[in-house]
């Protein structure tokens, strides 16, 4: 009995120890089968078993309840083993998942990344826009479409010419967009260019047929209407040349606006206008000489070249202008460098020797109750012809060359007219004040403009008289 109690007390202790530690069967660990140190115990006496005695029912029934805790802790060490397997297994998965997913991502980005690579090397540089020539553009312009666009323009806003202008440099605008500033760039040709080339500037690429639709058209617009016209595209051009005058020496240079139209445009519809209509630039007169607006040396080869497409018209208005508006710059009250002079010669120069010159300036010696040389202007020429030796410069042979024509102009009229005897009563003056300055050539120019004012008109010997 007692070596009974001893094996049951051993085995109720074993599995005690396994329930105790089974919440440890699904981790890691090393599994390890300690050897038994003490001797089985020895197998009972027969006689303990004997089934006549009255506690052989007890004795069954521990038994049973003792196989049947071997028999569960044999089925949960079996689970134990299966579930430790399964959960390895598992485990080993998820590892070679999570490699493989990382191993994947790896790929992807040096899949990305050489991608990049890959479209940055195939990546092309901006396509720029073909460069269209001022030549190119003007040829595309239709005559047929131009002339169909200013009748619909023209039915559309009946009496209102001045939309009608604005229309009409739209047109224009649309055609010459794609000319870039650099294919055009006017302030280096309205500086570099002499007056002989500035002139054609840049009418000199629009189709014949284009230009006389458009002059054709322009000659039934009012003289007003061409006025504010002819400012507003002034206005243009100065605005443009002072976006230009914007970007000083030594700064960040930012990108340039584009105008509201193309400059290529604007020169073409204001050169039609001046050279249909001159008498235009006559009337604006006044305000080009009086308003510091269009005044200065930087505007300078602007107005030139407005003064230019007018004298292609009428070589007449092209003479009052340069007499009334650019003379006075020669004179001494206002400084003039010498390639401001030059560019002033070159243009009396061409107006004078054009075809037939001298008869349409003499007798067109007086436009509109003005005359194209006042005594005035002749007075300021005398003396920029004539000066002292000590004032002579390079350019004074050049007025010695171009003096004569323009004196005779100055004293063209018909004789006994009220109007020539104010000329000549005004050119006293100037004669009697210019030959008492003591310089040798002028006083001898001064007399001979003195004695024909006499013959031209009694009265002056008058007027000489009370003035001694």
């Amino acid at each position: 009995m007692d070596e009974n109690s001893v094996t049951i007390e051993q085995i109720l202790r074993e599995d005690e120890n396994e329930n105790g530690n089974k919440d440890d069967v699904n981790g890691w660990q090393t599994v390890s089968y300690s050897k038994r140190s003490r001797k089985p115990s020895k197998p009972p006496h027969p006689e303990s078993f004997s089934v006549g005695r009255p506690n052989d029912g007890v004795s069954s029934d521990i038994f049973r309840s003792i196989e049947k805790h071997s028999e569960d802790r044999r089925r949960r060490a079996a689970e134990a083993a299966s579930a430790a397997e399964v959960a390895a297994v598992s485990s080993s998965h998820v590892a070679t998942g999570s490699k493989s997913d990382e191993e994947d991502d790896s790929d992807t980005a040096d899949a990305a990344e050489n991608g990049a690579v890959e479209i940055k090397k195939v990546k092309q540089k901006k396509r720029k826009n073909p460069k269209v020539t001022v030549a190119e553009a003007a040829l595309k312009i239709d005559a047929g479409d131009l002339s169909a666009f200013l009748i619909d323009i023209t039915s559309s806003y009946e009496t209102q010419q001045e939309i009608q202008l604005m229309r009409f440099a739209d047109y224009f605008g649309r055609a010459f967009a794609s000319v870039s500033a650099a294919q055009f760039p006017w302030l280096k040709i309205f500086k570099e260019f002499t007056v002989s080339k500035l002139v054609d500037v840049p009418l000199s690429n629009v189709p014949e047929d284009v230009y006389r639709t458009s002059v054709d058209w322009l000659n039934r617009r009012s003289l007003d209407a061409l006025v504010s016209f002819v400012l507003w595209s002034l206005d243009c051009i100065l605005a443009d040349l002072t976006s230009h005058q914007g970007v000083t020496k030594g700064s960040k240079k930012v990108a340039q606006q584009a105008p509201s139209k193309s400059l290529v445009a604007i020169f073409v519809v204001l050169a039609t206008v001046l050279r249909r209509k001159p008498d235009v630039l006559i009337s604006l007169a006044p305000t080009i000489r009086e308003n510091p607006k269009y005044q200065g040396q930087d505007k300078l080869p602007i107005t030139v070249w407005m003064i230019l497409q007018a004298t292609q018209g009428d070589l007449a208005v092209g003479l009052y202008m340069w007499v009334h508006v650019l003379l006075p710059m020669l004179s001494g009250k206002s400084s003039c460098n010498p390639q401001s002079r030059d560019l002033i010669l070159q243009l009396v120069e061409r107006i004078i020797s054009s075809p037939k010159a001298r008869p349409i300036l003499v007798n067109g010696a007086v436009r509109k109750g003005d005359r194209l040389v006042p005594p005035s202007a002749l007075d300021i020429l005398m003396r920029i012809t004539f000066p002292v030796p000590s004032a002579r410069v390079k350019a004074t042979e050049r007025f010695e060359a171009i003096y004569p024509i323009l004196k005779e102009v100055a004293l063209a009229g018909s004789p006994g007219s009220k109007a020539m005897k104010q000329v000549t009563q005004q050119m006293l003056s100037y004669a009697v004040r210019a030959a008492g300055e003591g310089v040798r050539q002028l006083s001898n120019e001064a007399s001979d403009i003195f004695i024909w004012c006499l013959t031209q008109n009694p009265e002056c010997y008058k007027q000489w008289v009370r003035n001694i």
